[in-house]
């Protein structure tokens, strides 16, 4: 029986790398949640991976199995630290004790190059997590220097767009007064130690949450008119690249405009409850295969033009014991039998990509610039971590400016 599932595996794995390595030939990150019971062994994981090109993984904890299974493969992880756990990490002895643990044991065959302390902290509105966070994030840090480590793993911790207070036009973006104190912590913590800025960007909330007004094919990076910035002069044609740009506007609000921003997470679900609008299998295509393909032309947001896009797609797998709405289980590009959720369906250098689907067109820029402007406010986002894994999203919600 064994003997049959591993030829199986064999064998999606062979299809899938024939149709989609060609489209993931640029670094790509994908995010490995396990809140599940029906997932492959991480032994049948990591030929997957590798399979479609990716070579950076964000793993939710720091399973041992997971970290030993990916051992010589070549591929680089982001591991997590629970946010139940901060408290507990403010002790440089704990955090010392699990960075040898969880770090150290795995290296330098497992490539473990970053540590994320917490995930969406300062959106819970929890004091208690709020002021462990950046203690926390130090001793985890100080551990890594003490052990020699620090110069090959950052620390830092994932937010969600909801510490924004304004995102439109992306020039205005600022963070949310009640949390520029803390805020300030942590980017003085990432200057000094090297470490980037980690924003989870779901575009998807904004459709699910008024699917009248915004428009799908500015989410889903399809053509469409596009909008202007008015201070700017910039325009963008996709949501996601709009709400990277005010971010870095907060940051330079703030002082520390050269700081780098990683998208830890974005994704779009195939499935969905009756009042999540759009969340199919088709819309999930056309917004990761055409990220994907902006992903592959090496070139940043309309603000930083020459930054990378280090982004992380959610999520390897759908995940059955997820809580939440009926979307939060099915974000995976692949089911847990391995075969793929979704065609992926990409044209690159106009060679169609093959049976595996259709063509995804991408996004045009417009000879002629556009008159109507969206309003983007804040998201709550989603938190998604072990014992953390709760939807908060609140409206993101756009709307033409006279």
């Amino acid at each position: 029986m064994e003997l049959m599932r591993i030829f199986s595996y064999a064998s999606i794995i062979l299809s899938i790398s024939v149709y989609l390595l060609p489209i993931m030939v640029n670094s790509i990150g994908i995010n490995y949640g396990q809140i599940a019971d029906n997932l492959p062994s991480p032994e049948n994981v990591v030929p997957l991976v590798k399979s479609i090109g990716v070579t950076k993984v964000k793993l939710y904890d720091a399973d041992p199995r997971v970290l030993g299974a990916f051992a010589n493969s070549g591929v680089e992880f982001m591991i997590g630290l629970g946010n139940g756990d901060l408290e507990k990490m403010r002790d440089p002895n704990n955090a010392q004790d699990w960075v040898k643990q969880n770090v150290q044991a795995h290296l330098p065959d497992t490539k473990i190059t970053c540590i994320f302390v917490g995930n969406e902290v300062l959106t819970f509105n929890d004091t208690n997590l709020s002021d462990n966070l950046v203690p926390a994030m130090q001793s985890v840090h100080t551990a890594l220097v003490n052990l020699g480590l620090d110069k090959q793993v950052t620390v830092t911790t994932a937010h969600s767009l909801g510490i924004l207070q304004t995102s439109f036009p992306p020039s205005a973006g600022a963070f949310r007064e009640d949390l520029v104190d803390i805020l300030s912590q942590t980017l003085s913590f990432h200057q000094k130690t090297g470490s980037p800025f980690l924003i989870n960007a779901y575009p998807f909330f904004a459709y699910k949450g008024n699917p009248k007004q915004v428009s799908l094919d500015f989410v889903l990076f399809q053509p469409n008119q596009g909008v202007i910035d008015p201070t700017t002069n910039l325009h963008y044609d996709n949501m996601l690249y709009a709400q990277i740009d005010s971010v870095y506007s907060a940051l330079a609000s703030l002082g520390y405009e050269k700081l780098p921003v990683h998208i830890s997470e974005t994704g779009w679900p195939t499935k969905g409850d009756e009042d999540e609008a759009g969340a199919t299998p088709d819309n999930a295509k056309k917004y990761n295969g055409n990220l994907i393909k902006l992903m592959s032309q090496n070139a940043g947001t309309p603000l930083r033009p020459d930054s990378d896009l280090n982004i992380y797609v959610f999520a390897l797998f759908n995940e059955n014991m997820k809580p939440g709405p009926t979307s939060e289980r099915n974000y995976g590009l692949f089911k847990p039998d391995g075969t793929p959720a979704y065609a992926l369906g990409v044209t690159n250098n106009n060679t169609a990509s093959g049976s595996i689907g259709n063509e995804v067109t991408m996004p045009f820029s417009p000879t002629s610039s556009s008159t109507g402007y969206l309003s983007i406010s804040s998201a709550t986002g989603r938190r998604k971590f072990v014992g953390h894994a709760l939807m908060m999203a609140s409206l993101l919600l756009i709307k033409t400016l006279v």
